[in-house]
């Protein structure tokens, strides 16, 4: 089974994407929503969590995102430090995940496949862009912020051209009509893929 890697900077539709591969049969895994889950469940990460950050990680047993997401905003040592912390526990869900999967290949959605050096687990890599004008509109309107806080998130991630050196397919998401032939396309093109 062929694992693909679906990639993209903030706002450029990467789950519009994986909704359009699901639409065709195709398993997909969505990192940061796995993530969140196992943050919330896995116990050795909640540990690993209020070690690092204190008790104030957790509120009434949930995540406390909101203290957690100002403590690393500006302190890139401790947002690779969760990272470290979240993303072993995510890899060996994935693992278990694809285990269970009966298809050609799955879809593992996961904003910085490129920014945390984990291309070479993938069979392929699909970037989706878009214009950062257009991105950064959909972030102000999706998460209610505005555009020098997208901006200051765009920073974190390499350039699109960067990425699409390394990625074996780019999706071009303005519009959608074409974002959902590019994705008939490229399914066509990796079904005939073999391993």
């Amino acid at each position: 089974m062929k694992i693909i890697g679906l990639t993209g900077g903030i706002g450029s539709g990467k789950s519009t994407v994986a909704t359009m591969f699901r639409d065709l049969g195709v398993p997909v895994y969505i990192s940061d929503e796995e993530a969140k889950k196992l943050m919330n469940t896995s116990q050795s990460i909640k540990q690993n969590l209020i070690a690092l950050f204190g008790t104030d990680s957790y509120k009434e047993g949930k995540l406390n995102r909101g203290f957690i997401s100002k403590k690393v905003f500006n302190d890139p040592e401790l947002l690779k430090r969760l990272n470290n912390i979240v993303h072993p526990e995510v890899r060996k869900h994935f693992t278990q995940w694809v285990a269970a999967q009966n298809s050609d290949y799955v879809i593992q959605e996961a904003a910085i496949i490129f920014e945390n050096d984990s291309h070479d687990r993938y069979d392929q890599i699909i970037l989706v862009t878009a214009p950062l004008e257009t991105r950064i509109k959909r972030v102000m309107k999706r998460d209610g912020v505005t555009a020098e806080q997208v901006m200051e998130r765009v920073k974190n991630q390499w350039e699109d051209n960067k990425k699409a050196s390394l990625s074996h397919f780019v999706i071009e998401n303005s519009d959608l009509k074409r974002t959902r032939a590019q994705v008939e396309e490229i399914h066509l093109k990796l079904l005939k893929i073999r391993t």
